[in-house]
């Protein structure tokens, strides 16, 4: 009798198991056609990837106390880096910031596709944003991070043979930053605040990253390349308000827009967790609105007066008070974040002429011919350029 019920619960399972399967393939998001330019970005690079994980401890800067948990004296960074392992040369770094109630992993996809194409990747748990903060991610301690990515940048060069994973060498002429959501604000402070700006970017990458109370003088700092991404439908940071004017207040910001793309749709996790949802963005606007208190715009107050080209007067969204709209499959919001991601810093930092050109012109002609919800706005400093044909 236990033998017949143990069958008739195995062959369940197996019904089951094969039911999610076709589910998942059935609702898998459609790729770009197999002979398209895009579709040639979507595949790996040369070289196997490797992951190693540090802890630096910045003994000169405090953690301030938080929501009855106390201070302390150093300010400390779970690190994982990814990087192409047996190649020996100078390697372009790439440091990424996470969001609120996040964590370094969450944008594990693109570390991997940069490392597999020669990158060395950082990302580091900030003390008090992460989604481990002990008492809640802070977002106000966000003014702190811009020195965070310079003390990790630091680290990094720092790393000596016996402690370091990878075998060549990191070359300090392409050293980039990515950031999600507060990590982009994160990005936008330490590419362009005159106080606390890195010199040492040369280019950058906000994905969803508020920008609304930058005025343009913030702007004007630094000429490097920047690429932002932000979706139509995200809950979290309004896409009218902190992205679809960024070409007008800033001369150097190239932005991709996708069509139905949601906050968290650009994170790892979201495909295939969030695959079903009619907008995953509920989900995120629960867990951030819980942490950022009665006013969601208040760490925008100690950034620094209008002569940084900070403007807290300016006209700022809220977060999560203006409605979900459709949302783009999270696979191809992913698709396109990759590809966009990869061609931006291959633009910038392939040392190869026709690699820097192939890949200038993926990312500003081909990635929104093979992707129909895909806007690509130029930077005006580009945008001379291609209207030259060059």
């Amino acid at each position: 009798m236990l033998k017949k019920i143990l069958k008739t619960v195995a062959a369940g399972l197996v019904v089951l198991i094969c039911l999610g399967l076709a589910g998942y393939v059935a609702t898998s998001p459609e790729r770009p056609s197999p002979e398209s330019s895009s579709a040639a970005w979507l595949e790996p690079g040369a070289y196997q990837v490797g992951r190693a994980e540090f802890v630096f401890v910045d003994n000169s800067r405090p953690t301030s106390k938080n929501r009855g948990f106390p201070a302390k004296p150093q300010r400390t960074f779970p690190t994982t880096v990814w990087f192409p392992r047996q190649l020996d040369a100078a390697l372009p770094l790439i440091v990424h910031s996470h969001g609120i109630v996040s964590n370094r992993t969450e944008m594990a996809y693109l570390a991997e596709t940069l490392a597999s194409h020669g990158y060395l990747v950082a990302a580091t748990d900030f003390p008090l944003t992460s989604g481990s903060t002990a008492g809640g991610a802070n977002a106000r301690d966000v003014v702190n991070q811009p020195a965070d990515i310079s003390f990790l940048i630091d680290s990094l060069l720092g790393l000596r043979d016996g402690k370091k994973p990878f075998i060549g060498s990191i070359d300090e002429s392409r050293i980039g930053l990515s950031g999600y959501s507060l990590g982009g604000l994160t990005t936008y402070l330490a590419t362009y605040h005159s106080a606390w700006r890195d010199s040492r970017i040369a280019a950058a990458l906000a994905i969803a990253g508020p920008s609304a109370v930058f005025a343009p003088r913030f702007f004007e700092t630094t000429p490097i390349p920047v690429l932002a991404i932000a979706g139509t439908s995200d809950a979290l940071i309004e896409y009218s308000r902190n992205a679809a004017d960024l070409t007008a207040r800033a001369p150097n910001i190239s932005v991709i827009t996708i069509e139905s793309g949601t906050h968290l749709g650009f994170i790892g996790l979201a495909d295939p967790a969030f695959r079903f949802m009619e907008n995953p963005d509920t989900l995120g606007c629960t867990a951030v609105i819980a942490v950022l208190g009665a006013n969601p715009n208040a760490a925008f107050k100690t950034m620094g007066a209008p002569a940084y080209g900070i403007d807290s007067e300016r006209d700022l969204p809220g977060i999560c008070d203006y409605g979900y709209g459709a949302a783009a499959h999270p696979g191809r919001q992913q698709m396109i974040t990759e590809i966009a991601t990869l061609s931006f810093f291959e633009s910038v930092f392939s040392p190869e002429p026709s690699r820097r050109e192939q890949a200038r012109i993926q990312l500003t002609k081909h990635l929104a011919a093979d992707f129909s919800e895909v806007t690509f706005e130029p930077a005006l400093s580009l945008r001379t350029k291609l209207s030259r044909g060059l």
